[in-house]
């Protein structure tokens, strides 16, 4: 059974808990703190989209088509449907020579301020919108690329998603086929893989160990976008483009649905994947939060605010906190 990871309090009092695994690993294999179910599959949802970005970039697809720094870093992006988003993912599916009409992510209303601001103009939200267009501008870019019509990108079958599956495949060591496989919010596949595999492919992203040369250079390219434009990968006051914002290239950073959190500090060789068992992603935060501190032990006010944020109501009155407890607050 998984261990309590965060606690919420109201005052005095513990108001709710929340139960949850996290590992850390190093680009060698191995486990160097576990808590909690990690050999379980779960499915990392958008975690992943930096791996599932390498072949966009190792092809020289990305070259070939002029696709700038904060391009790819949307490409790895669960972006909140602001402006930049939306005209970034417009600018990269441009270069390919497409438009929204190749998007097949589908339509929602992005979050918070953006979505007012659209609806006080009168506007509908379109496929740019979607948190996950930038990744899927990124498939139609590698698509066009390769000379294949990108309808039908997200099917299994398409060259496209061949080919970033493989890439997943190969950095997880996971096997991906039928038997693991769903079809994720944006209509893509989504394979679930044992959190080990996850954090692994994540410390190998961070350095390079046991990459293909230009696997380990299209990783490099990927995390220098991504630290050069934070607010690409999510937004306005969201926890990765804080998180980036304050401790630069020494963190990459990735949520995921349902309580998923994936990690590189490549100065470590370390990885981290996280899954909250209620699939609370405030938790998955938390828990993210509390091993950066314990392994990078970066000293930065912001990102002390993030590690154990104030609870406060609507008058901005202090009503309690967000903690890691347990082995996570433990010294090493």
């Amino acid at each position: 059974m998984d261990a309590v990871l965060v606690e919420v309090t109201r005052g005095s009092r513990v108001e709710s808990r929340h139960a949850g695994a996290a590992v850390v690993i190093d680009d060698a294999g191995k486990t160097v703190f576990a808590i909690g179910d990690t050999e379980t599959p779960v499915y990392p949802r958008s975690a992943i989209k930096a791996l599932l970005a390498l072949p966009l970039v190792e092809t020289g697809a990305a070259d070939r088509l002029g696709l700038a720094d904060a391009e790819l870093a949307l490409a790895c992006s669960s972006h909140s449907g602001e402006v930049a988003h939306t005209e970034t993912a417009a600018a990269m599916l441009a270069k390919a020579g497409r438009d929204v009409s190749c998007l097949e992510c589908g339509t929602h209303w992005p979050r918070d301020e953006a979505a007012r601001a659209l609806a006080a103009q009168g506007l509908q939200p379109s496929a740019l919108h979607n948190n996950c267009s930038g990744k899927h501008s990124g498939f139609i870019c590698l698509s066009c690329d390769m000379g294949v019509d990108p309808a039908g990108y997200v099917q299994p079958e398409h060259p496209v998603m061949r080919a970033v599956t493989a890439a997943l495949a190969e950095t997880t060591g996971t096997r991906l086929d039928e038997g693991n496989r769903a079809v994720d919010g944006c209509s893509i596949p989504t394979y679930a893989i044992p959190l080990h595999a996850m954090a692994l492919s994540f410390a190998r992203f961070g350095t390079g160990s046991g990459l293909s040369a230009d696997r380990a250079t299209a990783a490099a390219r990927l995390r220098r976008a991504v630290a050069a434009h934070p607010f690409m990968v999510a937004g306005t006051d969201r926890f990765d483009t804080r998180l980036m914002t304050a401790l630069g290239d020494r963190v990459f950073s990735k949520t995921g649905a349902e309580g998923v959190y994936c990690v590189a500090l490549p100065e470590l060789g370390l990885g981290i994947a996280v899954k909250c068992d209620d699939g609370a992603g405030r938790a998955a935060e938390i828990v993210t939060a509390a091993l950066i501190a314990r392994f990078l032990k970066p000293e930065n006010a912001e990102f002390e605010a993030m590690r154990r944020p104030v609870m406060r109501n609507w008058n901005g009155i202090t009503v309690g906190e967000m903690r890691a407890v347990g082995a996570l607050t433990q010294a090493r």
